[in-house]
């Protein structure tokens, strides 16, 4: 290959892919040899020196015909009655008017009537390229009954098939997906010592190709080119059909006459009916032909598109280059294939060099080539140069069509780029351009991912308004699974039971994501509900629907119902997968029923399913979770007679299982086997191994392991949470601390629990301060606080010296789910933590709410209100609960004494002391000490004094009043006791006397 080109050096003309540069003078170019493309291992030959002026080809429907064929074309059209159609022309038509007016025919009906009167014409000689279109015909319209009568019929009329005859009828039955039947031709063509031409061999290597048996094929043309036709290689090759019918009669009738004599293979009683067969070839005399090569651009066509599906790039540019050497000339078919190759394999060079060669042929690019350059620029992501290639097509005269639009939404929607996608879809509304339906769903997953789910609803209703056609049940599946995945059950759900147009029945795909939209919702007896009706409604569940619902029941650790599904799937035919049968299982395990798990295990192999290392770990992880270590161990044991080496996944379950029940120093033995082979133990050993320890109080070999994880970068916030718990059990609080704050720097604070641990190790050492920072931390990072988290912040408010009441009103609040419970409580917590701006935020968020709030979140704003220095808001909160019929509680009457002595309003405070002095409200310690903080806040010690004196006073009284009121009690029961015991013994009197 010496003469090549590469786009390197092109001298391109103007073009849309370099508007820049200048037009050739001529298309004749000549290169040096030095000159080619290289780009990942793909070589794309161009050779220039044998350039010609293109040659146009016009399909014989586009021709304007001359002479009589328009007139009786148009007789045909007009007259149903053949005899006065075609009556002016008896005896008047050539052989090849006839083929002309056959091939114009569009029902294949007409087509065989206009046969047969050609045929009753006295004239009529018996044409073998009337047969051949006639059998094309016929095999379009899948008319095989009556293709099969017509072959007996020219068989009779003595019209031998020729390698035209064969092409025609491998072509129509490899397009009608019989792949394996329109091979058996090549049968009937050797037992009748016909070699396939060029043709022949190219519908066939096409047929192997769109059947996908890329080696087959590339076999097959190898032997042409040898002279050999290898048959047995083509047996397996399957077709798409397997119900018997009139389709199949190739290994009756077809071989019915048999082989015929060799005299009489290139023969007929008609002398001049096979015309065509001049220089048809036998196969005793292609074997004289030592090499063939192909000639056709057809040919050459089929065979670069043969090695790009086959991912066979080299031979593909090499096959092109053959072609350009032999002085066959590449036509648009040939452009358009080679740069799909190059575009579909990220060649983007070699696919704009191969456009510039096309323009220097003076080939003019259709849509196909446009798409294959959008296609190409969209996976790239250069959204500019899509658009204006779309531009360019408006430019050349073309119309984009279905295939253009739909590549350019389904990029752009993909990509979320909804404003190009609306202009998109705002140009074909313009242009009255249907929207394709597979592009809907993209479109929907596109607003529905982005949160635009009134934009999604509002797009499907007006596609459906004005669609012509009604969405088929697969496009509603995508739309719902497209639900499903963000987790919008119940829009999926809306779509799935709303009405649909006439016809439109609900397929199993479309219940099978409708299942899946429950199962992420957790919805599971939706999910089984619907799964039991789709009989009901003459939909029958497929393997894919077993497989979903068990999968589902098994992550939701339904295990029973999941079985029972499994049953159901067995019972049905359905042959459960390895990984159906290890869900359930998993699931069995993760519950610590390893007894059922055990019996889904032992289902499975009287199933003939093999398990493997995920089977076997879940039974050793749920034998080791319940401490049965023995159990544990027969399964690695069975692990490894399966071919499967123990690894460190099980050898951390059997830790796990020792230190269930306390065995550490088989668990050391074992970490220590772990570290002496291979990687070493993992994370989850090393964990286990310092939690047993800490359970021990093993502190010295629990640190060991954790500052050996320390030291190589492995410790994660498992490995700090066992040592802070440790310690802080151990009452080592400066080492919790200092693990904790390590645990921080480390940015090991990733999820809730991790928290959790440093804040109560804060909280134990007192730093409550700290516990308030990282908590609003965890709302900045969107991390979410569970229970444990709020237990560990009314541990902190607690000590905060908080009046005991205020903690438990906001306690009971969050254990009831009381909206704003949670808002409340952060509130308080930063508040009393002086952290003020933040203590403010979250009380805006609970006082500007709509709905209608508890006494709690109101005491909680006073507070806050009062300790930020923001008296007027606190009092203002005071009023507005008043105004909203909410009456103050004894929290309320403390946080107002408190706000009253930080303004200096003595007033109020004896108010409210008044109220407790003379019993309006009950008396309280809590608003007792309160009530003396706040004289002493305004100034007055006289009057907390006096307040401690009284109170005390009446603190002792109704000290005294309780233990009055306890003894009265104590002698009502004694007297009570002995009533008893008197009607007691008078009962036994009256019993003995009466004896």
């Amino acid at each position: 290959m010496s003469h090549s080109c590469t786009h390197k050096d092109f001298n391109y003309r103007t073009s849309f892919l370099h508007p820049g540069k200048a037009l050739l003078p001529s298309p004749h170019v000549s290169l040096p040899a030095k000159n080619r493309v290289f780009l990942q291992g793909f070589k794309l030959y161009c050779h220039t020196n044998t350039l010609s002026p293109l040659k146009t080809f016009k399909g014989i429907r586009s021709r304007r015909y001359g002479g009589c064929i328009p007139s009786v074309l148009h007789a045909l059209e007009r007259e149903a009655d053949l005899d006065k159609a075609l009556s002016p022309w008896v005896e008047k038509l050539s052989p090849k008017e006839q083929t002309l007016i056959l091939k114009e025919q569009r029902d294949w009906n007409r087509a065989l009537s206009v046969f047969k009167w050609f045929k009753s014409q006295r004239d009529y000689i018996p044409n073998v390229i009337h047969c051949n279109v006639l059998l094309r015909i016929l095999g379009r319209a899948q008319e095989w009954d009556q293709l099969r009568l017509f072959w007996i019929e020219i068989a009779k009329d003595g019209v031998s098939p020729t390698n035209n005859t064969y092409a025609t009828l491998i072509d129509v039955y490899g397009k009608a997906g019989l792949s394996k039947e329109s091979l058996q031709w090549l049968k009937h063509m050797k037992t009748r010592g016909i070699f396939p031409d060029e043709v022949t061999m190219s519908t066939v290597v096409h047929i192997l190709k769109e059947a996908q048996k890329f080696d087959l094929a590339e076999k097959f043309f190898d032997d042409w080119c040898a002279s050999k036709m290898d048959l047995e290689a083509l047996e397996s090759v399957n077709s798409n059909e397997t119900e018997m019918g009139a389709k199949y009669f190739l290994s009756t009738e077809l071989f019915k006459a048999g082989k015929l004599p060799f005299s009489q293979r290139f023969t007929s009683k008609y002398p001049d009916s096979n015309s065509s067969n001049e220089g048809q070839l036998s196969l005793s005399n292609a074997e004289e032909i030592s090499t063939r090569k192909p000639r056709l651009t057809s040919t050459f066509n089929t065979l670069i598109d043969l090695y790009g599906k086959a991912a066979k790039l080299k031979d593909a540019s090499a096959t092109f280059s053959e072609m350009l050497r032999s002085g066959v000339m590449p036509d648009l078919v040939t452009f358009n294939t080679m740069i799909h190759i190059c575009a579909s394999n990220g060649h983007t060079l070699e696919a704009e060099a191969l456009f510039d060669k096309m323009e220097e042929r003076r080939i003019s690019p259709d849509v196909m080539t446009f798409n294959t350059f959008i296609d190409m620029y969209s996976k790239s992501g250069d959204t500019q140069k899509v658009l204006d290639i779309y531009r360019k097509i408006k430019e050349a005269g073309l119309h984009p069509n279905a295939v253009t639009h739909r590549t350019i939404l389904h990029n752009f929607s993909e990509r979320r780029l909804v404003q190009e996608v609306e202009s998109m879809l705002e140009e074909m509304d313009r242009l009255g351009i249907d929207i394709d339906e597979q592009s809907v769903p993209v479109i929907m997953k596109m607003y529905i991912d982005l949160g635009q789910l009134n934009t999604a609803k509002a797009f499907l209703e007006k596609f459906n308004l004005s669609s012509r056609v009604s969405i088929s049940s697969r496009t509603y599946a995508a739309i719902i699974d497209a639900l499903a995945e963000m987790g919008h059950w119940s829009e999926a759900e809306a779509i799935f039971v709303g009405v649909r147009g006439s016809g439109n029945k609900k397929d199993v795909s479309e219940y099978n994501v409708m299942i899946k939209a429950y199962g992420n919702a957790k919805l599971y007896d939706k999910a089984l509900s619907l799964f039991e009706g789709m009989k009901s409604h003459g939909i029958w569940p497929d393997e894919c629907t077993y497989n979903s619902l068990i999968q589902m029941l098994s992550s939701g650790d339904l295990s029973d119902s999941a079985r029972e599904t499994l049953g159901k799937m067995q019972e049905e035919g359905f042959k459960p997968q390895l990984s159906t049968f290890s869900s359930v299982l998993a699931s069995f395990a993760r519950t610590g029923r390893a007894a059922e798990a055990v019996q889904i295990y032992q289902e499975m192999l009287r199933s003939g399913v093999s398990p493997n290392e995920i089977v076997f770990g879940a039974l050793i992880n749920a034998y080791a979770e319940a401490g049965q270590v023995k159990e544990a161990l027969d399964y690695i044991h069975k692990m490894e007679l399966s071919g499967y080496p123990a690894n460190n996944v099980v050898y951390t379950s059997v830790i796990k299982g020792y230190s269930k029940v306390g065995l550490w120093r088989e668990a050391q033995e074992l970490y220590q086997k772990m570290r002496d082979h291979g990687d070493g133990p993992d994370i989850i050993a090393s964990n286990t191994m310092i939690n047993l320890y800490a359970d021990l109080g093993m502190v010295h070999e629990a640190k060991f392991i954790f500052d050996s994880l320390r030291r190589s970068g492995r410790a994660d916030g498992a490995s700090f949470a066992c040592m802070m718990c440790m310690y802080k059990s151990m009452g080592m609080l400066d080492e919790a601390i200092e693990v904790a704050e390590e645990m921080q720097e480390s940015g090991l604070l990733t999820d809730c629990e991790s928290f959790n641990n440093v804040m109560a190790s804060y909280a134990i050492n007192g730093q409550l301060r700290e516990c308030a920072k990282l908590f609003y931390r965890m709302f900045s990072e969107k991390i979410l606080p569970n229970k444990s988290t709020f237990r560990v912040i009314f541990t902190v408010l607690k000590k905060a010296a908080l009046p005991l009441e205020a903690v438990t009103q906001l306690e009971l609040a969050y254990n009831d789910g009381k909206p704003y419970a949670r808002q409340a409580i952060a509130a308080l917590l930063y508040s009393v933590m002086r952290m003020h701006e933040f203590a403010l935020e979250s009380c805006e968020i609970f006082m500007k709410a709509e709905m209608a709030l508890d006494s709690f979140a109101y005491n909680v704003a006073i507070y806050a209100y009062g300790a930020s220095g923001q008296m007027d808001k606190a009092f203002s909160v005071s009023m507005k609960m008043q105004d909203v019929g909410i009456g103050p509680d004894i929290v309320t009457y403390i946080n107002l004494v408190i706000c009253y002595g930080k303004a200096g309003l003595v007033e109020g405070i004896k108010r409210i002391y008044s109220k407790m002095k003379y019993r309006e409200i009950d008396l309280n310690e809590s608003l007792f000490w309160a009530t003396v903080d706040a004289y002493k806040e305004a100034g007055r010690k006289d009057l907390a004094e006096l307040v401690n004196r009284e109170m005390k006073f009446s603190f002792d009284l109704e000290e005294e009043e309780e233990e009055e009121e306890e003894e009265e009690e104590e002698e009502e029961e004694e007297e009570e006791e002995g009533s008893h015991d008197e009607e007691f013994y008078s009962e036994r009197d009256d019993s003995e006397s009466v004896v």
